[in-house]
């Protein structure tokens, strides 16, 4: 697993390790993985011409004396002071190693000098500001930025101008190629906007002693730990039962999508409730799938259109009254008999913009038991603010709203960001752009409420299926034009390929 930590967290973790070491000893660690990073990045350090922007402060320093280490080795290295002074030690070494300073108004006649001579830099290193810095960037940066477009960026610990502890952009900033790292991964590597400025991403280990991050993101052998595995006894009711309200006369095709995604497999059964021409729809299709009776989780809202409040009250009533049930209860037993807690809900699509008109004693009874699924339009409708300012600031955003509905919330999007009442956050790695297709909203729904019907917490059913739809849906593209359908299709072999790689991890 990825955790995140805010620039405070950090720096108390390198206060307690600088004291131990000697002086300039962990700036030393940070320049030598930057370099090597660097090196490993062009193929190579002998011949290549590398420019430095660099900041006067600790990042520049990094800067330096990376470029010091790769002057040695044999690049031409410039250092460009983009913010005036430079750190003098770092300079000192570069200088020693043949590296040489350009001035920023001399920058262009210098890449002009290299044109003329049939060459061009093969990488501009970005530490011009650290993680203190605020975001944004002077107009002279700016100015320099431009005289470089097109050449490949390496981004010393985060791209300089975005805002690290919440991966917000609201000035000018760097859009690297590659982001070095230290210590550990920072928000604004695994939550949008600034993700989408960082490219891959390479950390290099400080030996930092760090809390638990509240924002993490999953790795396959975290997703494989999660995943519902029957145990040699199971039968169907105690894998999990989903109920999905879905679909409508004006829709049909969501009940479809959302049962495909809730059929994949991970539960033991699917009961569709919704109106008899989509029911009838849905068992040509999926004829394992039955009608209603007691469920371990709901799904309600992709496809509901006028009728989605209706749905969404009776799905909530639904919840509170059924019952999970005994999971070792015998093969033969009554699937509708007992009692006990409210069932999880995934509320979707439709439905969403109804939550506040429903029951206010359901919502209660199912505190921290709801998962909602938005897009940033639909999570603004929520807030009472506007698309703009949601995908301007996911971070904050999911995070309020997870707050304010005492409910899990899964933000779709690039980075899409999953948050619950407690300010947990995991942002999700998987996916492609080609997952921007009608439909996949409904096959995510499907399959969160399968997680959850096999028994995961809503928080870990809502990223782990965010997980396994993203990497469906790569194996599905292959690089290439998806539809939804597809998603749900390749559901099956993404599991079984994943549980084969990390040696069949259950979770019983």
């Amino acid at each position: 697993m990825r955790g995140a930590h805010p620039v405070a967290e950090v720096r108390a973790a390198e206060a307690v390790l600088l004291a131990r070491l000697p002086e300039g000893a962990l700036m030393a660690r940070a320049a030598a993985g930057l370099a090597a990073a660097v090196v490993g990045f062009l193929g190579g350090a002998r011949g290549r011409r590398v420019l430095l922007l660099v900041g006067p402060g600790d990042n520049g320093g990094d800067a330096l004396w990376a470029g010091a280490s790769l002057a040695r080795r044999g690049a031409a290295v410039w250092a460009v002071p983009a913010a005036g002074r430079l750190h003098p030690a770092g300079l000192a070494a570069l200088r020693r190693a043949g590296g040489r300073v350009v001035e920023p108004d001399d920058v262009g006649a210098a890449l002009t000098g290299l044109r003329d001579r049939g060459l061009s830099l093969d990488v501009v290193v970005d530490g011009v500001v650290g993680i203190g810095g605020r975001p944004g960037l002077d107009p002279g940066v700016v100015r320099l930025l431009a005289l470089l477009e097109g050449v490949p960026v390496v981004a010393v610990d985060v791209p300089s101008g975005v805002d690290v502890d919440t991966g917000e952009t609201p000035g000018p900033h760097v859009r690297a190629d590659l982001t070095v790292t230290f210590g550990t991964h920072k928000p604004a590597h695994l939550v949008d906007p600034a993700a989408a400025a960082c490219g891959a991403v390479h950390l290099v280990d400080l030996g930092l002693a760090l809390p638990e991050p509240a924002l993490t993101s999953y790795c396959a052998a975290d997703v494989a730990a999660l995943l519902p595995v029957p145990a040699p006894d199971a039968h169907k009711y105690t894998r999990g039962v989903v109920g999905v309200r879905a679909g409508s006369p004006q829709y049909p095709g969501a009940a479809l999508l959302c049962v495909a995604g809730a059929a994949s497999g991970l539960a033991g059964m699917v009961r569709y409730v919704g109106p008899d021409a989509v029911a009838d729809r849905v068992r040509t299709a999926f004829p394992e799938v039955v009608g209603a009776g007691r469920v371990q989780a709901w799904c309600v809202g992709a496809g509901g259109g006028e009728g989605a409040r209706d749905a969404l009250a009776a799905t909530l009533a639904d919840a509170v009254a059924d019952a999970v049930a005994d999971a070792d209860a015998d093969a033969d037993a009554d699937p509708d008999a007992g009692a006990g807690d409210p069932v999880p809900v995934v509320v979707d699509a439709d439905a969403l913009a109804h939550l506040a008109d429903q029951d206010p004693g359901h919502l209660a009874a199912l505190a921290g038991r709801l998962v909602l699924t938005p897009h940033a339009g639909e999570l603004a409708r929520l807030l009472g603010t506007d698309r703009q300012a949601v995908e301007s600031a996911p971070l904050r955003h999911v995070r309020e709203a997870a707050r304010r509905l005492d409910a899990v919330v899964l933000l779709k999007g690039r980075r899409t960001l999953v948050a619950d009442p407690g300010g947990r956050v995991r942002s999700n790695p998987t996916g492609t752009p080609w997952l921007a297709t009608a439909g996949a909203g409904d096959v995510l729904t499907g399959l969160v409420a399968a997680l959850l019907a096999a028994r995961l917490e809503p928080f870990d059913a809502a990223a782990v299926g965010a997980w396994l739809h993203g990497a469906a849906a790569g194996t599905a593209s292959a690089g290439g034009p998806l539809v939804a359908g597809d998603v749900a299709h390749a559901l099956p072999s993404v599991v079984r390929d994943l549980r084969s790689e990390v040696g069949g991890s259950t979770h019983d």
